[in-house]
């Protein structure tokens, strides 16, 4: 009798196992998102970090009291931060509770930073926090992405495209009718 092993990943056309896809669409519960990021940005590369938090601000980020509005990301003394995200206090955690607007430092594999910090300290980039969420085991990730701003016209000119292609959608779906 042959036994089989059991929850091993299975292996691919070549014999080896199957790797877990690194830019996959995050799935879980969203906290946070910022909207204005996509309008005042063009977002050249995105990235998922990991945040290092208190108890009372798991607390209050499971409740979803979190604004992302004006926050921003930098780079200082080879770590990133998350600086002005507002996490509201938690209000049973009393005497314990957070300071709602301190800065948070980012998780961020050793490669991904350095590549990071260079792509940062250009002209004309920043780092934008997009969205807060729960990943699929309950922990708490920041989607990170290396942008830079939009000037008048480039958003004018988004605008119109977006509007364009909203005609075009509308004219598809209506199709032959008249």
């Amino acid at each position: 009798m042959s036994k089989k092993k059991k929850n091993q990943p299975k292996p691919t056309s070549a014999g080896k196992p199957a790797k877990k896809k690194k830019n996959a669409a995050p799935t879980g519960k969203t906290i946070a998102e910022n909207r204005k990021a996509r309008h005042n940005y063009e977002l050249l590369e995105k990235l998922e970090c990991g945040l290092v938090l208190h108890g009372s601000e798991v607390k209050s980020l499971r409740v979803g009291k979190l604004s992302l509005e004006e926050a921003y990301v930098r780079f200082q003394n080879g770590e990133l931060w998350l600086v002005n995200a507002d996490i509201s206090e938690y209000r049973q955690a009393n005497l314990w509770n957070h300071d709602p607007k301190r800065k948070r430092k980012l998780l961020v594999n050793k490669k991904e930073l350095d590549r990071l910090g260079v792509k940062a300290t250009a002209d004309g980039l920043t780092l934008v926090p997009l969205r807060a969420y729960f990943n699929a085991r309950g922990i708490v990730k920041v989607m990170v992405a290396v942008a830079r701003g939009k000037k008048i016209h480039d958003k004018r000119q988004t605008l119109k495209n977006q509007e364009a292609r909203r005609q075009i959608d509308r004219q598809m779906k209506a199709g032959g009718r008249r």
